[in-house]
């Protein structure tokens, strides 16, 4: 960050014109969640850096609108500070760092509504000095003490997160809000860090968009509107040839219903057509899950998929856009052989045949061409046990890993691939030429070409079986209609060898699977794919009285059902 605002400053836009927006970020984020500020408390913890520097500016603002705002200087401030006679100039109280034991710290913490945290930024790392983890430790457990809890903003990162690595002092405070400047640090989003930063705020601090500091810059944060933007419309005149056919090879009389849930997870994000492939053992389960999918019965062996079901599935691929293999495919051998002979079908033999007639000019399956794939689940194990498996998959192959699966491809630990999760994927990406989709909390994609995305969401609701065959199911549809990244600019991520890079003003609030909000903030009604303000109509609520209620509320049933059907295809609509 030090070297972007740099070349900032040499361009001609100011540290301090930075700082004031910076502030002003700040107090914007504050007074969002306040809707009634005027003679509530704000405390400014106020570090001797530029962090406290925007601490200070963000309570001037917070004076103006009639906030009463306290800044406790944690350290003292490099004198003459403007930032410190403006913030008196406008009625702001100012505690000096000789506070005997931090009773007038606890004070302030026991009684504000408000407590903005701006005493470290990104030159922070651990050990943390014992003189000012004393200051942090009497506020944090000041605030702890209390019921309700204030409502806690921290300026670029909480202060005691390293916001390279996401390692923590014990001292560190807790955040509802996190407003980071210009870009997300990695630190906010690798955990245990990442626990503490509660809603993430991209503020712009006025940087140019077109600084080469800032274009060298491939990894992104993904935002819900940019991403919104890419997904295709789906017109009224449409069929379900327009949307694609997803080809689903998977299950096992182990795992059965992996393969029902990724055909679910793709109907359900709009595919026109879904065609399951599955040994014959596990279709009799599915069908009636499943009820509008098609199939196609593979050969089996004691209930998994057979050497033969390559030729098969081959067949079928004809004329298919993306294919996709591994979800509750197991791990036998005979699946292992079926997954090389799918990826090399010129050493293959005989082919297998389903059905009753064959034409004698029906391409034999060796010569059709791959579709792209998406490799899932255990068929990415089975892949790391074939060598030289990366240059016998097709050009733009998706990779679809969880940590204990980049294990198996990788060799490296799980705890390493944790310890740097956007780092891993893009390298492995690019050594492996195809796209790498590291799942967990704070899923990285990453591109063959150096580009990589970061989804800042982390979420328990996820953390059950079948979640990732659903997942795959979505991928593999999107992956149908093209959707891609090639189209926008998500906000910008800040990579560990380039602390703070770039990027414009994004929240991250909505009541999605990766909702942040803390306790004190004013969340809206925002639904994943779908702005509820822009919907024409509200959905239509239920009477809950006892007197005259009941056919009103059969009319509102009615009603409902109809409303859900006109918006059930919000993630095709862009929301509107």
């Amino acid at each position: 960050m030090k070297r972007i605002e740099q070349a900032a400053d040499a361009g001609g836009w100011s540290y301090d014109n930075m700082m004031l927006r910076a502030g002003q970020a700040v107090a914007e984020a504050v007074l969002w969640r306040l809707p009634d500020p005027g003679g509530k408390e704000a405390l400014i913890l106020v570090g001797p850096g530029n962090n406290g520097g925007d601490g200070l500016v963000a309570g001037a603002r917070l004076a103006e609108q009639g906030m009463r705002v306290t800044a406790y200087l944690v350290r003292p401030r490099p004198a003459p500070d403007p930032h410190t006679a403006n913030l008196r100039a406008l009625g702001g109280q100012v505690q000096g760092p000789d506070d005997d034991r931090h009773a007038m710290l606890e004070r302030f913490a026991g009684t504000a509504d408000v407590i903005v945290d701006a005493v470290l930024g990104t030159g922070f790392t651990l050990p943390m000095r014992a003189e000012l983890a004393a200051t942090l430790r009497s506020a944090q457990q000041a605030i702890e003490r209390r019921r309700p809890r204030p409502l806690r903003v921290a300026v670029d990162c909480p202060s005691g997160l390293d916001c390279d690595s996401g390692a923590v002092a014990d001292s560190a405070i807790a955040a509802d809000v996190t407003v980071t400047l210009a870009a997300a640090k990695p630190g906010l989003l690798q955990f245990p860090g990442a626990g503490l930063v509660g809603e993430i705020v991209v503020a712009d601090i006025g940087l140019k968009p077109d600084m080469r500091e800032l274009t060298e810059v491939q990894m992104e944060l993904a935002e819900l509107k940019t991403v919104r933007g890419w997904l295709p419309q789906r017109p009224p005149d449409s069929h379900k040839g327009t949307f694609g056919t997803a080809v689903i090879a998977g299950g096992s009389v182990n795992y059965p219903g992996s393969a029902g849930l990724a055909a679910a997870g793709a109907y359900r994000v709009g595919a026109g057509l879904v065609c399951l492939a599955v040994p014959g053992a596990i279709h009799g389960l599915l069908v009636s899950l499943i009820p509008e999918a098609t199939w196609l019965i593979l050969p089996q062996e004691m209930g998994v998929i057979a050497e033969a079901a390559a030729d098969v599935l081959r067949g079928r691929a004809a004329g298919v856009e993306v294919l996709l293999v591994g979800p509750g495919i197991g791990r036998e051998e005979t699946t292992r052989k079926f997954l090389a002979r799918l990826l090399q079908p010129a050493e293959a033999g005989g082919r297998a045949r389903i059905g009753f007639i064959h034409s004698q000019a029906e391409a034999a399956p060796s010569m059709v061409t791959l579709p792209q794939l998406i490799v899932d689940a255990d068929g990415l194990r089975l892949l790391a046990e074939l060598e030289g498996w990366p240059a016998l998959l097709p050009a733009g192959t998706i990779l679809t890993p969880h940590p204990g699966e980049m294990e198996a491809l990788t060799g490296l630990d799980t705890a390493t691939i944790q310890s740097n999760r956007e780092g891993v994927a893009r390298d492995w990406a690019l050594q492996w030429g195809h796209i790498v989709v590291l799942k967990g909390a704070h899923t990285v994609v990453a591109s063959p070409d150096g580009r990589a995305w970061v989804l800042p969401y982390a979420t328990a609701a996820l953390a059950k079986a079948g979640t990732g065959d659903v997942l795959a199911g979505h991928r593999r549809v999107l992956r149908t209609r093209r959707v891609s990244g090639r189209s926008g600019r998500p906000g910008r991520y800040a990579p560990r060898s380039r602390r703070g890079l770039g990027g414009g003003r994004s929240r991250f609030d909505g009541r999605s699977p990766g909702r942040r909000c803390g306790p004190s903030s004013a969340c809206g009604d925002r639904r994943i794919g779908v702005d509820a303000g822009k919907l024409k109509t509200p959905s239509p609520r239920l009477r809950t009285d006892r007197v005259g209620g009941h056919e009103q509320n059969q009319r509102a049933r009615r009603r409902r059902a109809l409303w859900v059907a006109r918006n059930r295809a919000w993630c095709w609509d862009r929301g509107a």
